[in-house]
């Protein structure tokens, strides 16, 4: 969207906008919205890099931001909880200010609130210690499409019926407006030990991390790169391997033992240590996201991220193609590995590329993302792993969820009637 903004084509504008201050406007809002069937797309702080909070029927824009930002902090359960408009950065500061973290630390920490990571289903890149949002979520309250306000909670844990706060996670705004939000928190760590290990190759870095994860080992940081993003990532453009950064948290004793497994694991695949400094550096910028930015600002520049995930008997083909594929559209491809589970890892796809105008750079842009999405489709991969649907992934939806689609249908239908939440997003148009 940068692109076509810098050519002076604004797609996805409102009829309105209108900036809500308390939740009593949110249902007004509403109210007027399905009386007349006026489309309606809530936006925060629109951290998004697919287009979630971009309408596409014009109608209102929900701007909800400017709620006032309220949190409280439950010290004995260990929750803190914060109405939706609260920048995510701001609140992890005031907790660490008081001994805690929340975990989640996406590289739009400082750019999105705490319900955005809701309604986008967000990640963070700890996740392989805390867990992605579903894990951290204890409760929230979301108004929906027909005015109703819902509480949805399971304190610790509930089995009177399904889970219903899954419902709304990664809704995208088109199934209600979450407005408060309850999510874990956890005592800072006493101690964090960081290394860098050179790998000889990619396949021996994913049996690598395939093993941490059987291993049931919980490094707060994992981040395997292939050799051209290795470069980047160890800023030093001579550097021939693929890099791997693994971290870890807890106290002292449980920090030493589980680096020195890590260790142990790392040389069983041909790793060698390379010291703590690239793994520092990188969490020291891991927030900056200025060259991608930096190469979007120039004429006939851009730069593309696109994280998808698989298993781990699937990942290592699906690298290859996609590097195959993707290497004629674009100057550089990048691509490492993070947010480990047991069953597999998500993989980002970085697309760094100077074209010779911003007209070539947007077609680029189009056959970048619809050959990534092609190729994971032919292998059965997730089109997303943290960054949802939105306007780039949205034309895949229906081929993505299969027949489970039927079931995201039949409950917008319920939860919407009037369809006036986000249309164009997830298939549901």
């Amino acid at each position: 969207m940068t692109k076509l903004n810098m050519l002076g084509q604004h797609p996805n504008q409102a009829d309105i906008v209108v900036r809500a201050r308390c939740e009593d406007d949110i249902t007004k809002v509403l109210a007027i919205a399905n009386e007349h069937k006026i489309p309606v797309t809530t936006r925060a702080l629109a951290s998004s890099v697919t287009g979630q909070p971009l309408p596409t029927k014009g109608g209102i824009v929900l701007d909800i931001s400017e709620i006032p930002s309220e949190f409280y902090i439950n010290e004995a359960n260990m929750t803190v909880t914060a109405t939706c408009s609260f920048n995510g950065g701001d609140l992890e500061d005031l907790l660490s200010q008081q001994g805690w973290t929340m975990g989640h630390s996406p590289q739009s920490l400082y750019r999105s609130t705490v319900g955005g990571w809701l309604a986008t289903l967000a990640t963070g890149q700890f996740s392989s210690l805390y867990g992605g949002i579903e894990d951290l979520v204890i409760a929230y309250d979301v108004i929906l499409a027909t005015g109703e306000k819902v509480t949805l909670k399971a304190n610790p844990r509930a089995a009177m019926g399904p889970d219903l706060r899954q419902l709304f996670l990664g809704s995208e705004g088109t199934l209600g407006i979450i407005t408060s939000v309850t999510l874990k928190m956890f005592p800072l760590p006493e101690a964090e030990a960081l290394m860098t290990y050179e790998i000889p190759t990619v396949k021996e870095g994913l049996a690598l991390m395939r093993e941490i994860g059987a291993a049931n080992l919980k490094p707060f940081l994992v981040r395997f790169y292939d050799t051209e993003e290795a470069k980047h990532a160890m800023q030093d453009h001579n550097f021939a391997t693929p890099v791997l950064f693994l971290g870890s948290r807890g106290l002292p004793a449980m920090v030493d033992t589980e680096q020195g497994v890590l260790a142990d694991l790392v040389a069983k695949h041909g790793g060698k240590p390379l010291g703590s400094d690239g793994a520092k550096a990188w969490m020291e910028r891991r927030f900056d996201f200025s060259t991608v930015e930096n190469l979007l600002a120039t004429k006939g520049g851009f730069g593309e991220t696109i994280e998808i995930a698989h298993n781990w008997d699937s990942i290592y083909p699906l690298w290859e193609e996609l590097k195959q594929a993707l290497a004629p559209l674009s100057d550089e491809v990048l691509s490492h590995f993070s947010h480990i589970y047991n069953q597999g890892t998500s993989m980002y796809m970085i697309l760094l590329s100077q074209t010779e105008s911003d007209e070539v750079a947007v077609e680029r842009l189009r056959e970048l993302w619809k050959t990534t999405m092609e190729v994971c489709i032919k292998h059965g991969a997730e089109l997303s792993h943290h960054h949802g649907g939105g306007l780039a992934r949205s034309p895949y939806s229906r081929r993505s969820l299969g027949s489970a689609h039927l079931v995201l249908q039949k409950l917008k239908q319920a939860v919407d009637p009037n369809a006036i939440l986000n249309p164009g997003k997830l298939g549901l148009d």
